[in-house]
């Protein structure tokens, strides 16, 4: 453009003006050197801020972001030994229970024992009496027979004795 202008002037018959350029240069110069110090230094500077502004949101996003995985990392530890613990208590849940039932069953095992002895005990003193208490009808009976055979009367010690000592030898023999 600025060609063009030249060479128009050029074939007008016009030279360049130098004034014209230096005044318009000076202005430039002067004007460059203002929008630098009012326009470029003050928006220069809010772009710094602005970068530094960013810069620091990325530092503390990336800090956020450790300490998120850093939590993560403990949350995920402390589940897993939850998890180890609950695992425990119910291992030992069980064996108590295991234990528990064979407290149960050896329990009931002694009592099932003393009942059985108990009632073995009980078997053998009531046999003991039914046995006594035969010898003694066996011996009443005897002893009245005895008196209807011999026809007379024997004291009742003295044939209580007899067949008592009768009786004995035949439980020895049996």
């Amino acid at each position: 453009m600025f060609l063009d202008y030249l060479v128009l002037n050029a074939s007008a018959g016009q030279f360049l003006n130098t004034g014209d350029i230096f005044a318009t240069l000076i202005i430039f110069i002067i004007l460059m050197l203002l929008l630098k110090k009012f326009a470029w230094g003050p928006l220069m500077g809010i772009m710094k801020q602005r970068e530094d502004l960013i810069a620091s949101e990325i530092e503390a996003a990336e800090i956020s972001r450790q300490e998120s995985q850093q939590l993560l990392e403990e949350q995920r530890s402390l589940l897993k030994e939850a998890r180890t613990e609950a695992q425990a208590i119910v291992e030992n849940a069980k064996k108590q229970g295991d234990v528990q039932r064979e407290e149960i069953i050896t329990v009931a095992r002694a009592e099932a024992s003393r009942l059985k002895e108990s009632a073995v005990r009980e078997i053998e003193t009531e046999k003991e009496k039914a046995i006594a208490a035969v010898r003694e009808e066996v011996v009443t009976l005897s002893v009245l027979a005895a008196s209807k055979v011999l026809g007379k009367e024997i004291s009742e010690e003295d044939n209580r004795a007899l067949i008592e000592e009768t009786i004995a030898k035949a439980g020895d023999v049996g």
